[in-house]
């Protein structure tokens, strides 16, 4: 067993048992929900809407050179400039260069999984570079040296007591806030921060190739002050993000909206195409874009993996996963939680330290259920499951282990060998540690499945 997984079975034990862990989590995933069922109704033909953003992202996902290189030119001929990251390492070492060629010292974020993924804050940190989350939820999470807890809402496994203590400690703030004024106090320390900046950083969530165009969506309005104020701005995301036209937006931003917050449409929807023009009054004086690779090619070279990439980051498969309820965001260890993580993580950072997360499901399909561009992420994790078995990353326990269970199901004889007596000691001896210590394990009949036939058939003539 790898470390990795060593790690995951201690924090998924610690989470189960958690009942405050729980409470909070079925509380804010049941306002997911909710909001959803309701979104959703908003929608004439939902199934139809889902067919075709799958199509488009098959569609582009085929084509991704060809798009890529459509965005680049249309991007920098409008002044903007690309940066190709085949690595993290590549990404930071570019964003630290853009940095110290501006004199940045200090660096205001809004909300980026793909930052998340290459660890930037850290690495700009080490250089002594200032970084603020100017997400809430980020921001929450920053003050409380932890990464997000959900790919949407980073911050939603806390109450808000604990923010409110957390403020405390962190920013001297009045004990027992509420929200609204905890709100008051980060507006009043980000707006400052702002002002200071040098350097913007922003995810993407949408690139568009046919304009050069980088689509920013969020509710808060950090993110078009973190793009209007700071000189540069610097736009980091993978390489699938891509769209072929704008026009898609129309069909790509009520779907992202409604399966990641029930909303009809996210309140601040902005699309960038380069540094501002002679004639405009804000905006940056240099943006850039990093395309991020870091093993997306890998998958991309798969012909069943590759569906993973049409991802928009709703965060649906995560409210939705009975795993991901009950053990939460950090039991994961990866950049991204719940059934979509677990599905890219193994390909990303390697299949022998991570394929036991693809073993971290019930193979219900809700995820796949939900999904609005239609990936079937419940197939995809049987997928990782079969490539473990045949790049042997099983260990021989579990092979041995196998081989057993088929010879005993293709026996009729093997199946009935033993009374119920025999057969639960002999599932408790093997079963008892995997089965885990809370839950009771099953228990076999005294008599067979063949032998209590039998006895029906008398009691029938």
């Amino acid at each position: 067993m790898s470390e990795q997984a060593k790690l995951f079975l201690q924090a998924s034990r610690e989470k189960t048992k958690d009942l405050a862990h729980r409470h909070k989590m079925n509380h804010a995933l049941k306002q997911s929900d909710d909001a959803f069922e309701k979104g959703k109704a908003r929608f004439a033909n939902l199934e139809l809407l889902r067919d075709w953003a799958h199509a488009i992202k098959r569609h582009t996902i085929e084509q991704l050179d060809t798009y890529l290189c459509e965005f680049e030119q249309n991007f920098t001929q409008r002044g903007g400039k690309v940066i190709w990251a085949q690595t993290p390492k590549d990404a930071v070492d570019a964003i630290k260069a853009i940095c110290r060629k501006h004199a940045a010292k200090t660096v205001v974020k809004s909300k980026s999984m793909v930052t998340e993924e290459i660890h930037l804050n850290n690495a700009l940190a080490d250089a002594d570079v200032d970084v603020i989350e100017t997400d809430l939820g980020e921001y929450i999470q920053q003050l409380a040296g932890e990464a997000p807890y959900h790919i949407v809402a980073p911050s939603l496994h806390k109450s808000k007591e604990e923010v409110a203590q957390l403020f405390e400690e962190k920013l001297g703030a009045n004990p027992g806030l509420q929200p609204a004024q905890l709100t008051r106090v980060a507006r009043k320390i980000l707006r400052k921060k702002f002002s200071e900046a040098t350097v913007g950083i922003t995810g993407v969530n949408f690139l568009l190739a046919d304009i050069g165009g980088v689509v920013v969506t969020e509710n808060e309005g950090n993110g078009r002050l973190v793009t209007g104020l700071p000189k540069v701005h610097i736009a980091v995301t993978g390489i699938e993000k891509i769209l072929p036209s704008v026009h898609q937006l129309s069909l790509f931003l009520p779907l992202l909206a409604t399966h990641g917050s029930g909303q009809q449409l996210t309140v601040y929807n902005s699309i960038f195409t380069g540094p501002k023009g002679a004639a405009e009054t804000d905006g940056p004086e240099e943006m850039y874009v990093i395309l991020l690779n870091n093993g997306r090619t890998k998958l991309l070279a798969d012909p069943v993996a590759r569906e993973s990439l049409y991802c928009i980051r709703c965060g649906a498969c995560l409210n939705i996963c009975p795993v991901y309820k009950n053990i939460g965001g950090h039991a994961y260890n990866a950049t991204y939680s719940g059934p979509i993580g677990a599905v890219v993580t193994p390909h990303l950072q390697g299949l022998n330290e991570n394929v036991h997360l693809s073993y971290a499901s019930s193979l219900c399909g809700g995820c796949t259920t939900v999904c609005p561009v239609r990936i079937p992420l419940h197939n995809l994790l049987l997928y990782n499951r079969q490539q473990a078995v045949e790049k042997r990353c099983n260990n021989s326990a579990e092979k041995a282990a196998f081989w057993g269970w088929k010879q005993v199901m293709l026996s009729r004889k093997l199946m009935n060998a033993g009374g119920g007596n025999a057969k639960n000691n002999v599932f408790a001896m093997i079963m008892s540690g995997i089965w885990g210590k809370d839950r009771a394990l099953p228990v076999f009949p005294k008599k067979n499945f063949s032998q209590q036939w039998k006895i029906r058939k008398r009691h029938e003539r």
